[in-house]
């Protein structure tokens, strides 16, 4: 048994095919979902979301949302999404370095909060790449 997996963002639709389970991070921690799981909508974290297909994990960086189970579906809705493997991980380290700097020299509130979601973000894709190796 299965389940159905569809991943969208505001601008495409990143992920819609059958998957064995997932681990999804919530504001509340992970949860993994099996097929025949009980119907619960949930607010998605800056975090890994991990996709078992039949002999594999794939990751994918999640940018917060909302999730939806029920009868086999999952739609999760989020800001942004990419595939571990489409991660540049040259990009992904140099963009952590430059968000690491901009939290050291953040001056207010603001600039502190600011830096500190884009940091979360870096760090996520950083970490998607890492969780495939």
């Amino acid at each position: 048994m299965t389940l159905n997996l569809c991943v969208l963002t505001p601008n495409r639709i990143v992920w819609d095919s059958e998957v064995k389970e997932i681990i999804l991070s919530t504001n509340s921690g992970q949860i993994g979902i099996l097929p025949n799981h009980a119907p619960i909508a949930t607010a998605i974290d800056i975090g890994i979301l991990r996709i078992h297909l039949q002999d594999q994990w794939l990751t994918m960086a999640l940018m917060g949302g909302f999730a939806r189970i029920g009868n086999n579906k999952i739609t999760v809705l989020v800001n942004d999404a990419e595939k571990g493997s489409d991660i540049d991980p040259q990009e992904a380290q140099q963009t952590l370095e430059v968000a690491e700097a901009n939290l050291s020299k953040a001056e207010g509130k603001r600039q502190t909060i600011e830096a500190n979601l884009a940091l979360r973000r870096a760090r996520t894709r950083v970490e998607a790449i890492n969780m495939m190796s």
